[in-house]
């Protein structure tokens, strides 16, 4: 059930330029999951709407989520510069997360480019939580050597690095890493950029494997009313009878052959 509710600050740390990463204390955290998001509300009057941000880890225990997120305009610009303490409201928990159990026993290729890598943890996390006996590979790209995230993801799978100017890792995206490695999958976890997503969704056609892409998307409120969100699918709506679906109701999270980018 989606609610607006408090939160307060814990950490804030500048992982990498303009990256920043922040632990929330919420009730939220205990609906939680991978590749979930919530709306995080501004505090200035000219920015009212929430700004999305996927959810990058999970602390049951402590009642906490893990923000990471890259300054993109005058909202995450605020929250890059909250203290521990910060009182923030949010909206959520939102959005329809990775499905695990068609993971069971396979091998699992995750794939994160820029900062669609942070949703990459907590599904790398609920998976090795789950005991679903599988063998992880985890390729992440970056523009440079500004690596996040890298040693957190390290902790649950084998890391493959790609960069875009070759200053570590593979030069190039994540599949050239994947094809550079000779990393062999039975299913696919991905979110990045649009561009990574359709060449991911090609790969695995080509290749025959199940793939889930989480799509990033500007969004206005989150909730499924505004209709600014819309993606092209491969099969029609069962009450709209047309071929669209909103990603931050329907998705993020869907399986590749299903939505038309």
């Amino acid at each position: 059930m989606k609610k607006k509710c408090a939160g307060n600050v814990i950490s804030m740390q500048e992982p990498a330029p303009d990256i920043f990463d922040m632990w929330v204390e919420t009730e939220l955290a205990k609906e939680a999951g991978a590749g979930q998001f919530v709306g995080v509300f501004p505090m200035g009057e000219s920015t009212l709407l929430p700004r999305p941000i996927s959810i990058c880890e999970v602390d049951k225990e402590k009642k906490a989520i893990r923000l990471v997120f890259r300054v993109a305009g005058k909202g995450t610009g605020e929250f890059s510069h909250y203290k521990p303490g910060r009182r923030v409201m949010l909206l959520g928990v939102l959005g329809n997360g990775y499905p695990l159990s068609p993971a069971t026993g396979k091998k699992i290729l995750l794939l994160g480019g820029g900062i669609g890598i942070p949703p990459i943890l907590q599904l790398a996390k609920q998976l090795r939580e789950n005991e679903i006996n599988a063998e992880i590979t985890i390729a992440v790209g970056y523009r440079n050597s500004d690596l996040f995230l890298k040693e957190d993801l390290e902790q649950y799978g084998k890391v493959l690095v790609a960069t875009e100017d070759g200053s570590i890792g593979t030069k190039g995206n994540v599949l050239d890493a994947v094809r550079e490695n000779s990393v062999e999958a039975q299913i696919i976890y991905a979110c990045g950029p649009l561009m990574m997503l359709k060449a991911i969704k090609q790969y695995a056609e080509e290749k025959e494997i199940l793939a889930y892409i989480s799509l990033e998307e500007r969004m206005a409120c989150g909730v499924g009313a505004c209709l600014g969100c819309v993606c092209k699918t491969t099969k029609k709506d069962a009450h709209s009878h047309v071929n669209n679906a909103r990603i931050c109701t329907d998705g993020p999270v869907f399986e590749a052959k299903e939505v038309d980018i």
